[in-house]
């Protein structure tokens, strides 16, 4: 892990690098570090148990990192991201909107604190399995902290009816973005008028925000909070909607300070891929299968 961090992707790197005093110092060792074939080894061990012991560690160690239960709501960020593949892997799958064969790994962060690194065939929905992630993180996380406040919170690929529903059964609060559609269009109508009613007076951009009442037809109920943000420019009109059950605040505060705060979780993405989370160049899905 420290050779990853300092950039050496390389098993054969470590050649050079288990006689590293500073690593050596690091690791709490005055003997010589594994070798390249140890490594070797030890990554074609790499199988199921092996992956959830490993994400337990890392849910514990982000427990471990508050000295108080929070006062504040842990945001729970999901986004699926494209891995390229290398010539013919198993699970390879084209996607249109990436334009390349790749794998789709699921990443959930709270804050800056990576919690779950799933990878995923590429022909998976982009939701797929984020339910069942989502329900074990909040059944520990509540185990550590019973009155903890979690919301989840992300894109339009993770508005899924099973989803929403769970949420509302175990008091889960979430801020999603929604897709959008003819219905919606209609019920915004008002706000998509008064956006450009006010671009048309100051041919400046301007945004209008609002809320609407709309349920799909495979939702139970009705939602009552889907949050419309209306953006009028020289451009047009560009209409983006978000379903939540966040209550006491005003569109455009829960649109710019809370559903687009998952932007930031971009950058926590990237900081993964530099550290060559996408490095699955094995043909077999798990390398210890023969």
């Amino acid at each position: 892990m420290f050779g990853l961090a300092l950039g050496y992707e390389d098993l054969n790197d470590h050649h050079a690098l288990r006689h590293d005093i500073a690593l050596q110092t690091a690791v709490d060792t005055d003997g010589v570090l594994a070798s390249q074939s140890t490594l070797c080894r030890f990554e074609q061990q790499a199988d199921r148990n092996w992956a959830v012991t490993i994400h337990e560690e890392m849910i514990e160690q982000f427990i471990r990192s508050f000295r108080r239960p929070p006062k504040q709501p842990l945001y729970l960020d999901f986004d699926a991201t494209d891995d390229r593949v290398h010539g013919q892997q198993l699970g390879r799958h084209f996607n249109g909107y990436y334009d390349h064969y790749i794998f789709l790994p699921l990443f959930v962060f709270c804050g800056d604190q990576l919690l779950v690194s799933y990878l995923r065939p590429a022909y998976r929905d982009a939701a797929h399995h984020a339910g069942a992630i989502l329900a074990l993180l909040v059944r520990r996380l509540r185990q550590a902290w019973p009155e903890v406040k979690v919301v989840f919170r992300g894109d339009s690929g993770f508005c899924r009816p099973r989803i929403l529903n769970w949420c509302d059964r175990h008091g889960v609060d979430y801020i999603i973005g929604l897709a959008g559609n003819q219905r919606l269009a209609k019920l915004a109508l008002d706000i998509d008028y008064a956006s450009a009613l006010r671009f048309e007076k100051t041919w400046e951009k301007q945004r209008v925000f609002g809320f609407i009442e709309y349920a799909a037809e495979s939702w139970k109920k009705r939602r009552r909070k889907v949050i419309v943000k209306s953006e009028t420019s020289v451009r047009g009109v560009n209409t983006r909607y978000v379903v939540t059950n966040l209550r006491g605040c005003s569109a455009e505060w829960l649109y710019d300070h809370r559903y687009c705060a998952r932007g930031e979780m971009e950058n926590r993405i990237k900081e993964q891929q530099f550290l060559f989370s996408d490095r699955t160049s094995c043909h077999e899905w798990w390398p210890a299968r023969r």
